[in-house]
């Protein structure tokens, strides 16, 4: 299972992901942390994002696939973080490690990071 991050999402539903990608998300399932939602309702009210929680194309993907609650392990593999960011990215990789679920994102400091699975 792959845990996707916010702008892997959000590239999914714009069809903008890489061929790399596009294969890893063609071969297992996905997951995301229940933050992905607020923050893409979030970056769509900055203007940051075309993709809003109202896209059909958005609800369709959520409708598939498997939505994580920011939960009591989730709390815990936050302490195991060997990095700092905004709360939502800490919270993306603490899922990862809370489900052990490889997680696919483009951010350097989630990729730099020694404790969080990624997908590869």
């Amino acid at each position: 299972m792959l845990n996707l991050d916010t702008h892997i999402l959000i590239d999914t539903v714009l069809d903008w992901v890489r061929a790399d990608e596009r294969r890893l998300l063609e071969t297992d399932f996905w997951c995301v942390s229940d933050i992905v939602i607020w923050e893409i309702a979030t970056l769509h009210r900055e203007g940051r994002t075309p993709v809003s929680v109202a896209d059909p194309r958005l609800n369709k993907i959520l409708g598939q696939i498997t939505i994580w609650p920011i939960s009591y392990d989730v709390g815990l593999a936050l302490r195991r973080l060997d990095f700092r960011g905004d709360p939502a990215d800490e919270i993306i990789a603490a899922t990862s490690i809370a489900h052990d679920a490889p997680l696919l994102t483009r951010d350097q400091r989630l990729l730099a990071s020694q404790v969080v699975p990624l997908a590869r």
